[in-house]
């Protein structure tokens, strides 16, 4: 049996343009960054869980961290997925929020049984993000 888990701490993206992926992330999430350089920016969550912006290519080779340890090499490329809840009712103003910053909903989506509402959409690199309230996967 496997020790327990606490939960997801960050999901990460890479991007072809950090400068312009870090204004739109700022604008979309109304976040300021809590690291920025130019190959990584770093955002917290309202749950204490970060998405980070990798450039595309930059962590091809391993990162020592002095008197630390060392961190693999990883990389990501073609359009990736990632989910953000929303807390219920909110989709309409996401939808707006959305709309404001010219960013198209290409999909919504209404679960079955009332369960929980999507709002998806594409990033300036063509990354699939979605908006959802809580509720899509049992006991979210």
């Amino acid at each position: 049996m496997a020790p327990p888990l606490a939960g997801l701490l960050e999901t990460c993206l890479y991007v072809d343009d950090m400068e312009r992926s870090r204004g739109f992330y700022a604008r979309l999430l109304d976040l300021e960054p809590i690291f920025a350089e130019d190959r990584i920016t770093v955002f917290r969550l309202a749950d204490g869980t970060v998405l980070i912006l990798f450039e595309r290519g930059s962590t091809l080779e391993p990162v020592e961290v002095p008197g630390a340890g060392m961190i693999p090499p990883h990389d990501g490329s073609g359009p990736l997925h990632f989910a953000l809840a929303i807390p219920d009712g909110t989709q309409d103003a996401w939808r707006r929020h959305l709309g404001d910053l010219g960013v198209l909903v290409e999909s919504e989506v209404a679960w079955s049984k009332g369960r929980g509402h999507s709002l998806y959409f594409r990033d300036p690199d063509g990354h699939c993000g979605e908006m959802a309230t809580r509720g899509l996967w049992e006991r979210t």
